[in-house]
Parts: C-alpha cells; structure tokens; sequence
C-alpha cells in the first residue's frame, strides 16, 4: 500500500484531530484539514486549527498553514505541509477526492458527515454508529477501551466530565465561560497558575483558575463564547513542556484511526467485526 497517494481529509483541526494529522502525515499520508473561521479549539499550540488565526503553525516540527482554495491546498502538499481550509462543511472533498474522511470535530453528534464522503469514513468519539453514518468508530473517552476501533456500533457515551489529570478533581480543572462575550487573556499557554487566580475574562467577567497547575489551553483572545462552553484548562501535573505536546490522548486515538485506515483500505471484508 503506497501511503503517499492515499489522501485523508480531517474535518476538524483541533486538539484530537490534530494528533491524527501529526501521526499520519509522519506515516506519509497526505493529510487536509477543515476548520471554522474562527475556531474554538483551547490547546492552541498543538492544533493545527491555529493556522486559521496565525497563517501558519508549527506542531512537533509539522508545518500546518492556511490555504484560501483547494489547488493552494494541493500546492501545500507538494511542499510537505498540512493545508488547513476555512470549509465548515467540508465542501471541499468533492475536489480533493479523497480516499479517506475522519470526522474529528468533536461535536458528540454528527454535524453532516456521511458513510458516502469517501471510500472510508472514520468517526471519532460519540455521536456515530459504525456501519451507518460511518464505517469506523474510534474510541475517545479515557480509560480502557480508549484509541479501539469499533466497526459495528458506537463509542462510549459522552459523560460530560473531562478525563482526571493529576490529582485535581475533574471538573476543577476546566475553565468555562461565565457569561456571553468576548474571551480577553490574563495568562498565557504555559504559564504557572495558582488556585483562584484570573487567568481570563469574558464580558468583564473573572475566569479564575480551579486548580494549581499550568495553564494547558486557552481559547484564542477575541473569540465570542457562550456562557458555560470550555474556554481553557490547568494541567495539575505543571509540566509545562505538555503544554506544547501532542497528547498522549490524542496519540493513542490517532492510533487507532491508523488501524481503521490499514484494516480498512486494505482489508475491506474486515469491515463488519469488532477490532
């Protein structure tokens, strides 16, 4: 199988998506990412989703940049780049063609995504069912089952708790937003944080660290946010240099996406059992 001529397309470009893309691009697949135009990803400095706001981005040595259109986007390519397109709906694989779609956007619902997108359609997290809306699932909740390739049914239920990271309790770690407005930063990525301390403000209103720790993620300054959505998180473990690092998370589920690809690709009669 020649990776090199096997597109993936990745709607998404967030933190998850984001590890799929690194892992595969250093796999040698050609990798296109979609995004909003003004994506609301929080750990900034490992999604390529950030080229939307900064033109280009490095994550772990991979240059991801934005492309206005498709042909900059194949251009991009051919110099060894992601390519990230302003395509809420991924309007571009119609063009691109591409042999594989992963649905990365993290919405636990699906937002459009059909098992006719491209030969093999890859879903991540909850909201799919494996043989209808895709052909594979890959487990996104921490624990046990996390990164398994799921070809008949559904990933684990969004519980709405984020995964423990030291020996912070879950919910303290996440900043969300206390009211509507504009998100203004206090702190930067990779800033030590104490318990309480603002680290945000939304409409003039404190977002105040739950934790001590490292400020891990913060959505880009200037982002309009609804009230209680995710803004940020403290890493309780404070190594800063995680801030600045694909995820093990994101790693192990980028993992299974490459399973789905080889077994999938490669093994089409495969598709209809549990891996």
């Amino acid at each position: 199988m020649d990776l090199s001529r096997i597109l993936v397309l990745i709607r998404g470009a967030g933190d998850l998506a984001s590890g799929v893309a690194g892992r595969l691009h250093r796999c040698g697949f050609p990798v296109v990412m979609t995004e909003l135009p003004q994506p609301l990803m929080v750990r900034r400095p490992v999604c390529f989703g950030e080229a939307v706001y900064a033109g280009e981005v490095h994550v772990e040595g991979i240059v991801g940049r934005r492309v206005p259109d498709v042909a900059a986007a194949r251009r991009a390519l051919a110099e060894g780049v992601i390519p990230v397109l302003v395509d809420p709906s991924a309007a571009c694989r119609a063009e691109l063609a591409p042999q594989v779609l992963v649905d990365g956007i993290m919405a636990k619902r699906n937002t459009g995504t059909s098992r006719g997108d491209a030969p093999l359609v890859i879903a991540l997290g909850p909201g799919f069912t494996a043989g209808v809306d895709c052909h594979a699932v890959i487990e996104t909740a921490r624990g046990h089952w996390l990164g398994r390739v799921y070809w008949e049914g559904t990933a684990l239920p969004d519980t709405g708790v984020p995964g423990e990271l030291g020996a912070a309790t879950n919910p303290a770690r996440v900043l969300r937003a206390p009211a509507d407005g504009i998100v203004e930063a206090r702190a930067a990525i990779g800033d030590r944080v104490e318990l309480g301390q603002v680290v945000a403000e939304v409409a003039g209103a404190a977002v105040r660290a739950g934790c001590a720790g490292v400020l891990r993620g913060l959505i880009h300054p200037g982002v309009y946010v609804a009230a209680g959505m995710k803004i940020g998180d403290v890493d309780p473990r404070g190594a800063r240099d995680h801030c600045f690092a694909i995820s093990d998370k994101s790693l192990a589920i980028a993992g299974g996406v490459l399973e789905a690809i080889l077994v999938g690709l490669g093994k089409p009669h495969r598709r209809g059992a549990n891996s």
